[in-house]
């Protein structure tokens, strides 16, 4: 989906015109944005929540010379996903392609 899909959905659920829904797409993208500039946690109940995470500087390597290169640190937006999308991405009893049932929780083995 792009952004231009998102405002056609806008549009259509609130009967808004094109224009409008661009902008309500715009500032509420725009929103999200500025807060996490400032450090802040932006939290949409049953949807996620997106943060910054710092990354550390380190040593990295130039793939066409070899030589070492100093990686500044940054800030990388994270966004973690909440229990009600996970769940409707991922019913319960759900199977995986190899025909097993998928354990609730990323990285937990099936019980034994």
């Amino acid at each position: 989906m792009t952004k231009a899909d998102l405002v056609e959905k806008v549009a259509d659920a609130a009967s808004l015109s094109r224009t409008e829904a661009e902008a309500v797409v715009n500032t509420v993208l725009d929103s999200i944005v500025g807060a996490l500039k400032t450090g802040d946690k932006i939290e949409l109940r049953g949807f996620g929540s997106f943060r910054l995470r710092m990354r550390r500087p380190r040593q990295g390597r130039n793939p066409k010379t070899g030589t070492r290169v100093d990686v500044p640190a940054k800030a990388v937006p994270y966004f973690k996903p909440g229990k009600e999308l996970r769940e409707m991405l991922n019913p319960p009893g759900q199977e995986d392609e190899t025909g097993g049932t998928e354990p609730s929780t990323p990285g937990s083995s099936p019980p034994l």
